[in-house]
C-alpha cells in the first residue's frame, strides 16, 4: 500500500516538473559574435557577453557588455548595459517580459555617451527545443535623441542546459545590432 502511494505520488508530480522544464529559464550566460551596423557610420564588429539571475520567480536582473571595433579602423567601443526584468507567466509556455536598463557606450579618449532603455514583449517555448522572443523597446540618453527598436530573438536548445542563441536589434532610422553564440542556461 505505501509503495502504491508513494508511485502515484510521483505520478502526480511528473506533470509539474514538465511544465517547469518548459517554461523560459531566466538563468544563464553566453558568450559571441557582435556586429552593429550603423546608418551613415562604418560598420563594427566583436565580442559580446550576456548573462541573467532570477532571483525570484517572476523578477531576474541581467546584463550584456560588447567590445567592438569599426571596420578599417583602429577604433573600437565598450557598449554595456545592466538592468533589472519582470516577467509574467501569461501561459504554460509564454512570459510577458518587461526590463528596464542603464546604458553606457565608451569611444575611449574620444568620449561616452550614458543612458536608459525599457522594452515589452513576450518570450516563448515555442517548441521543446527553440525559445524565442519579441520586444519593442525605447532607448534615450545624454549624447542622443530617444529612439524606439524591436528585438527579437531565438535559442536553439541542444540539451537541458546547452544551445545556441541569436538576437537582432532593429533601431528606428536603420541601425541594426546583431548577436550569436553558445547559451549556457540552469
Amino acid at each position: 500500500m505505501k509503495r502504491s502511494l508513494i508511485a502515484l505520488g510521483l505520478l502526480a508530480v511528473l506533470p509539474l516538473a514538465a511544465n517547469a522544464a518548459d517554461r523560459p529559464s531566466y538563468n544563464y550566460v553566453e558568450g559571441g559574435y557582435v556586429s552593429t551596423d550603423l546608418n551613415g557610420l562604418p560598420d563594427a564588429d566583436g565580442f559580446g557577453v550576456k548573462g541573467s539571475v532570477a532571483f525570484h520567480p517572476n523578477f531576474h536582473v541581467f546584463g550584456d557588455y560588447a567590445n567592438q571595433e569599426f571596420d578599417n579602423s583602429s577604433v573600437d567601443f565598450d557598449q554595456w548595459r545592466i538592468g533589472l526584468g519582470y516577467n509574467h507567466a501569461l501561459t504554460a509556455r509564454t512570459d510577458l517580459l518587461t526590463r528596464v536598463a542603464y546604458e553606457k557606450v565608451d569611444f575611449g579618449s574620444i568620449g561616452d555617451a550614458d543612458g536608459w532603455s525599457v522594452e515589452a514583449g513576450a518570450r516563448s517555448a515555442l517548441l521543446p527545443n527553440l525559445e524565442g522572443y519579441a520586444l519593442a523597446g525605447y532607448e534615450d540618453g545624454d549624447q542622443y535623441d530617444g529612439d524606439f527598436y524591436g528585438r527579437l530573438g531565438a535559442q536553439y536548445k541542444f540539451n537541458q542546459n546547452w544551445g545556441i542563441s541569436g538576437d537582432v536589434k532593429l533601431v528606428k532610422g536603420g541601425d541594426r545590432q546583431w548577436f550569436v553564440g553558445p547559451r549556457f542556461s540552469w
